[in-house]
């Protein structure tokens, strides 16, 4: 199964100039708690941006379009039909940006986990596709309020395809 995991705000943005919106320590958490010890998957600027990479305890898989280019401590792949290989039989593998990746992935992704930020940032220049309701069922929500750590409202959720 492939699984997409990204925190969302309200206007779809999820990032700007190649990093989050906000540090939101609750997701960062719910995320690790997630992906931990499975494969993520992400495009070679989301890994670059990584504070910490590879993300440890989890198979890193970076996609690039540069053939012959490799990253240390990960796996590469040149394509989303050789990603996709790359898990094939995996109980659970994760994509985790970015936005390319995300809007390419959303076509053959079986769930979506979403941290949806209950706040717009119309600065952001990185975007997820919207979340078609006729082909994802929400499977799930569990919503948060703001706290001395994170600072907007937010809810967890989930979605399958229908």
């Amino acid at each position: 199964m492939i699984s997409i995991i990204v925190a969302v705000a309200e206007n779809y943005a999820i990032g700007k100039k190649g990093d989050l919106l906000c540090h939101m320590p609750a997701d960062l958490k719910h995320f690790k708690e997630i992906t931990s010890g499975h494969t993520v998957m992400m495009g070679e600027r989301t890994f670059l941006s990584l504070p910490k990479h590879p993300l440890p305890n989890r198979r890193n898989i970076v996609l690039t379009d540069v053939v012959g280019k490799t990253f240390e401590g990960a796996e590469t792949v040149y394509s989303l039909d050789e990603m996709q290989q790359a898990v094939h039989g995996e109980e659970e593998a994760f994509v985790i940006g970015g936005g390319m990746v995300y809007k390419q992935a959303m076509e053959f992704a079986d769930k979506l986990y979403i941290t949806h930020i209950h706040h717009s940032w119309p600065d952001a220049d990185t975007f997820f596709p919207e979340i078609d309701l006729n082909i994802w069922k929400q499977l799930s929500a569990e919503k948060h309020s703001a706290d001395e750590n994170n600072p907007y409202d937010y809810t967890f959720a989930e979605y399958g395809r229908r």
